[in-house]
């Protein structure tokens, strides 16, 4: 740790279906005008399911930013590299600039960070419908989350490093906070934070295969509400030290003063009736801005228009703030939930708001709900000193994110932990599938047999790593994996395949989301501590690793479960195999416990 330091946001970009820039999503929150409306651009046959769109073609975006029409890119990427291009801009980073100081040895260490989940799907799932053996396999480099991010990082050529989160709908909101202590943590002079995600027809049929999508426009927090929207988009910030701020002769917009990302450890899809996980979040950012809850005046809750979640979230919200709760509303009845990029595009609304004196409102609320929050319906002219913004993923990986107008660590809280000395005290590897027998030690028979390849041996090994350390529960959960649940991933898109987007399976979406695997372990062990997951190809263990390390010597965690699990199928090795790439095995994972050396 290098410190007290104070994180200044020093710019802003997003995309979205209520504006292609700040200044369109700006005039529809102040007009209170919704972007969700029919598909336009994604090839579904759910057409009586409404979406949250991003007004562009994919043949606009890339004349947007000057590359062939021919030239595969995913969506995701796409509309990242607008947002990324808007946030650098804002912030008064030229790239010339920045690749002539790099030429002189005086390069910045900008480090790009950002989450997502369906990566590449897009391509990926309508190159799938038409494989054969003259299939172009070019989407393979496409497909993984990883190289979505390192497309974009490719395209400005500044970035010194680039990682990517997976947490499902937090993704975007872990990317700002771990941009936050990579700079408190000396690993980088500018970060750009966020996250991207493109509608696809996998992860529309999966959420419908819960049920959970409404067929009109989502009511958050409305006693009538029956499900959430799917919207899509990126948006992204730019991070750096309040003296780095100074140095550039930038004015910081705002200051990230707080963070906090906890485990529910409920349930993969669902959200436990006390909302512990928020609740945590929420207390953990408001105790690191030294932010008393009387001090919030606006909450951009996640709101999803759930029964499950906005039930779940108001008691949460209840639990912390009590009989002072500030004004809250839900933006996703304007945007739709965009699912991994929500964290990072309602982290810009709040921005926004900040900025612009006002409080967005809770688009369609009409209905009180039985011991739910009452959000507001709007306020102008008011001015936001505190903000928080919420966003709640699947396996309850939840994250809050608390700006502030000025800087609120005025103590030296934040010391230096750099002596803590960080061990290994244990190490599994798990090689081939018969080893997965091991799993009924750990689980029932009906309980095994609903587990993929995957959640076999990340749980095995992360289990027998804990009792090799004399451990039951560890204080933090951190998982890498290059690929995630290809397995369940690949039985969906067979599905949906064959016999088209209806009656698909529930538990092949379930078990498809990268961080399943770290949701499933924390579940297991109840740990209600800080969870995330790396995907970053080769180096999502190496990843994983730092970030433990990190949150030791902050003092945050004592134990660290860290697991890098992977696995692969018969047609994923084919393709590689045909592609010239490496084989990857059936299943391998790595799980070690690492803790403080005291």
């Amino acid at each position: 740790m290098r410190g007290k330091m104070n994180i200044a946001v020093t710019g802003e970009g997003i995309v979205s279906a209520i504006g292609l820039n700040k200044q369109e999503v700006l005039a529809s929150l102040l007009k209170k005008q919704s972007g969700i409306g029919m598909m336009k651009y994604l090839q579904s046959n759910h057409h009586e399911l409404v979406v949250g769109e991003v007004d562009l073609s994919n043949e606009q975006m890339k004349e947007m930013i000057g590359i062939p029409s021919s030239q595969m890119m995913s969506r995701t990427a796409l509309m990242g590299i607008i947002a990324i291009q808007q946030a650098l801009d804002n912030a008064h980073i030229n790239i010339a600039d920045v690749l002539s100081r790099k030429e002189k040895g005086e390069a910045l260490r900008i480090v790009l960070v950002s989450g997502t989940t369906v990566g590449g799907m897009d391509i990926t799932e309508l190159c799938f419908n038409e494989l054969n053996e003259d299939s172009d396999l070019a989407f393979l480099l496409h497909h993984d989350c990883g190289s979505s991010t390192n497309i974009m990082g490719e395209h400005f050529g500044i970035f010194t490093e680039a990682t990517t989160l997976s947490t499902a709908c937090s993704s975007a909101a872990n990317a700002i906070i771990f941009g936050a202590r990579l700079l408190k943590n000396g690993y980088a002079d500018i970060v750009v934070a966020g996250g991207t995600e493109s509608l696809s027809r996998f992860h529309l049929n999966g959420f419908n295969s819960l049920m959970i999508l409404d067929h009109q426009r989502c009511r958050p927090f409305d006693a009538t509400r029956a499900g959430l929207n799917l919207g899509e988009g990126a948006a992204y910030i730019v991070l750096e030290s309040e003296e780095m701020a100074s140095k550039r002769g930038v004015k910081p917009h705002v200051y990230l003063t707080g963070y906090g990302n906890a485990c529910d450890a409920f349930h993969q899809t669902a959200s436990s009736e006390d909302g512990e996980g928020a609740y945590l979040a929420m207390k953990e950012a408001l105790v690191m801005a030294h932010v008393s809850p009387k001090e919030i005046q606006y909450v951009n809750a996640h709101g999803t228009g759930t029964p499950n979640n906005d039930q779940s979230e108001s008691v949460s919200l209840q639990r912390l703030f009590g009989a002072h709760m500030p004004l809250v509303s839900s933006t996703k009845s304007f945007t739709g939930h965009t699912t991994s990029a929500s964290g990072s595009i309602e982290a810009v609304i709040c921005i926004l708001a900040m900025q612009h004196h006002f409080v967005p409102t809770n688009l369609g609320w009409e209905h009180q709900m039985e011991k739910g929050i009452t959000p507001t319906l709007g306020v102008e002219h008011i001015t936001l000193a505190h903000v928080l913004c919420n966003s709640f993923g699947f396996g309850g990986n939840d994250s809050a994110l608390l700006f502030s107008l000025h800087p609120t660590n005025n103590d030296a809280t934040e010391a230096s932990h750099d002596e803590k000395e960080v061990i290994i005290r244990s190490r599994v590897e798990i090689t081939t599938v018969e080893e997965l027998d091991g799993i009924r030690k750990y689980v029932k028979p009906l309980e095994a047999r609903r587990m993929g390849k995957i959640m076999k041996s990340s749980l095995l090994s992360s289990m027998e790593a804990l009792a090799a350390a004399g451990i039951e529960k560890p204080d933090a959960i951190i998982t890498g994996t290059m690929y995630g649940c290809l397995e369940y991933s690949e039985l969906l898109l067979n599905q949906m395949k064959d016999e088209g987007e209806s009656m698909l399976k529930p538990t092949y979406f379930m078990q498809s989301t990268h961080n399943t695997i770290g949701s499933n372990i924390a579940i297991k062990t109840q740990c209600h501590g800080y969870n995330v997951t790396y995907t970053q190809g080769k180096d999502s263990l190496s990843w994983a690793v730092r970030d433990a390390e990190m949150l030791i010597k902050e003092g945050k965690a004592r134990t660290v479960l860290v697991g890098c699990h992977d696995e692969s199928t018969h047609l994923f090795n084919s393709l590689l195999k045909r592609d010239g790439a490496e084989e990857l095995p059936f299943i391998h994972s790595i799980a070690m416990v690492l803790s403080c050396g005291e």
